[in-house]
């Protein structure tokens, strides 16, 4: 369908399964994700980790694509349709997609720096390259990558982007995995990853963690899932695809952990490096490693194709909510939302400079991503929850499932009474313990 005459498609079932996979599969699988393994226990992590994915976000990621389905538009009207005053909660998770964004968008940047880096051959640190106003340039950059995919429109855009980019994710983890294999800390770090220590169950810190990377890592209660829902075709099975999504996901973010791991344990390097790790640690890693440059070029590349594919997605919410509000064109809004999105990009991206912009003695870009993008993103999940369960009731979710049946039954119960009651109490004792 023409962009101006309504609501666009996506051309196939399997260009919204890229696209999906593509929002969903970001920085979150393949860096934040081997951070927190690491941080927690390695393999007993996982425990937790798979019960978020396949107990909460998969069934509020079926929740959030239906209601896009059902009422075929944005964040705002579909909101707005349940409750016309609900529009002022569909303008709070732009809000917060949009914050999410500016400071995705510089770590995006940073992404596409390191890789400038590995294919050069440059031996470029973190603390080098952030010292100069190099960040504000790849930022820039990154901003005008998204900026032209989403203009292109959903299918000459997002769906061919998507098309191209997971495959070649794919492809670059598979080659990555089986080169790991030759490392001398392979064996050790499979250990590591899928060894549980069940002991550290019981620390109610690892089951937090677990929840708040299940909804970061499947891009739930960002509006993207909403968004992308609106322009399925209504023979596709939202359940299925839902699926398919977090079974891609969450193996992304496993093979991802069989790369880096063997690398970490070879170097003699900590699991538990944190967020350094892979601007910081791996570099060095990957410069005294057999083929570091080719696994330097490759995890990079990795990375920055993970990561446009998630600020494309993120950028897509906003640019259709403004479109529909203000009734202007899909470059108009692409322009003028990512002019403002690089202004506001540009205090995330400086955070890690000489100016050391902080609040609260967090970077500035640290304090965006443990508000917004952790406590903000568990308050909007809590909110995409209750309006559609309690406020929209069940009969337009069991129509575009294919009636009321015992599974989605149980997929309504999870999402209307057990996950807003466990997100409140994630927010709660993130907020005050």
């Amino acid at each position: 369908m023409p962009e101006e005459s309504g609501i666009e498609r996506w051309s196939s079932h399997a260009g919204f399964i890229l696209a999906a996979i593509g929002a969903a599969v970001g920085i979150g699988n393949i860096w934040r994700f081997p951070t927190l393994l690491g941080q927690n226990g390695g393999g007993a992590f996982l425990i937790p980790y798979f019960v978020a994915v396949f107990v909460f976000a998969l069934p509020l990621m079926v929740l959030e694509i239906s209601a896009g389905r059902q009422f075929r538009g944005t964040v705002l009207s579909a909101f707005g349709a349940v409750r016309p005053r609900f529009r002022i909660l569909g303008w709070l998770i732009c809000i917060i997609s949009f914050i999410i964004t500016s400071y995705y968008l510089v770590i995006t940047g940073w992404t596409l720096a390191f890789l400038s880096f590995s294919v050069t051959g440059s031996n470029i640190s973190f603390a080098m390259f952030t010292s100069t106003l190099e960040p504000l340039v790849f930022t820039a950059v990154a901003a005008l990558v998204t900026a032209l995919v989403v203009a292109a429109g959903v299918r000459k855009g997002i769906e061919r982007m998507a098309t191209l980019l997971i495959p070649a994710c794919i492809v670059i983890l598979i080659i990555m995995v089986l080169s790991s294999i030759t490392l001398p800390g392979f064996a050790e770090g499979m250990q590591f990853l899928f060894t549980p220590d069940f002991s550290v169950l019981t620390r109610p810190d690892i089951w937090l963690a677990a929840f708040g990377q299940a909804l970061f890592s499947l891009s739930v209660g960002e509006g993207i899932m909403l968004t992308y829902g609106a322009y399925m075709a209504q023979e596709q099975d939202i359940r299925k695809s839902a699926i398919i999504i977090a079974i891609a996901d969450t193996s992304v973010a496993l093979l991802a952990g069989i790369v880096i791991f063997p690398v970490v344990f070879s170097c003699g390097l900590s699991p538990a490096a944190g967020a350094e790790l892979a601007f910081t640690t791996l570099p060095v890693a990957f410069a005294t490693m057999p083929f570091g440059r080719f696994f330097a070029t490759a995890f990079f590349a990795l990375l920055f194709f993970a990561a446009i594919t998630t600020t494309v997605a993120l950028l897509e919410v906003y640019v259709a909510a403004v479109r529909e509000t203000m009734v202007w064109t899909r470059r108009r809004a692409t322009l003028l939302l990512s002019m403002t999105l690089f202004a506001a990009a540009m205090l995330p991206a400086l955070s890690y400079s000489a100016l050391n912009l902080t609040i609260d003695g967090l970077p500035f870009l640290d304090f965006l991503d443990r508000t917004a993008g952790t406590v903000g993103l568990h308050i909007t999940a809590i909110i995409v929850a209750v309006v559609f369960t309690t406020c929209a009731g069940p009969g337009g979710f069991f129509f575009e499932n294919g009636g009321p049946t015992r599974v989605n039954r149980c997929i309504f119960f999870l999402c209307k009474y057990l996950i807003p009651a466990v997100l409140i109490v994630t927010v709660v004792a993130d907020l005050f313990f």
